[in-house]
């Protein structure tokens, strides 16, 4: 799983949290993201599509990937130009089909009556996103959100 490499491309910021799988790092984790997306002076509409992908990416990876086991869930937020990038990266069990988990409605664990929305809800919150898993090594969600351009650093 490689993260695409931005050449000729300056950062204008980076931060990278590690949290435990807990569900209450959830909420934690959408506000840090949050307030590093400050600095690009967004709207309160694009705060709040901000945090609820984080929150859908990051309770994928507790409930999903570690099967509510405790280990570590990796966010990286970068500010390249106007674009806001964030990873959210597991070293779970992986994903066997990710066309599939992104269909609406698709969830690997209907007994804990989740909507199987999680990446439908990323999709529509942010500009893009890619997704790489592998079996038995993890997955790795890469979510962009464009930005009107600021004059400042």
């Amino acid at each position: 799983m490689h993260v695409k490499e931005c050449k000729n491309m300056e950062y204008k910021n980076y931060m990278k949290l590690e949290l435990h799988s807990k569900s209450q790092n959830e909420a934690f984790a959408r506000v840090v993201v949050a307030a590093f997306a400050a600095q690009l002076d967004p709207t309160i509409e694009e705060i709040s599509d901000i945090k609820t992908a984080v929150s859908e990416a990051v309770t994928n990876a507790i409930i999903h990937a570690y099967e509510e086991k405790n280990a570590m869930v990796t966010i990286i937020c970068r500010i390249i130009d106007n674009e806001l990038e964030i990873i959210v990266e597991d070293r779970g069990k992986g994903i066997e089909d990710i066309e599939k988990a992104k269909e609406p409605l698709y969830t690997s664990k209907p007994e804990l009556e989740r909507s199987g929305m999680g990446f439908t809800v990323m999709e529509t919150f942010m500009d893009k996103v890619d997704v790489y898993s592998e079996l038995g090594e993890g997955t790795k969600i890469i979510m962009t959100k464009k930005f009107k351009s600021l004059d400042a650093d």
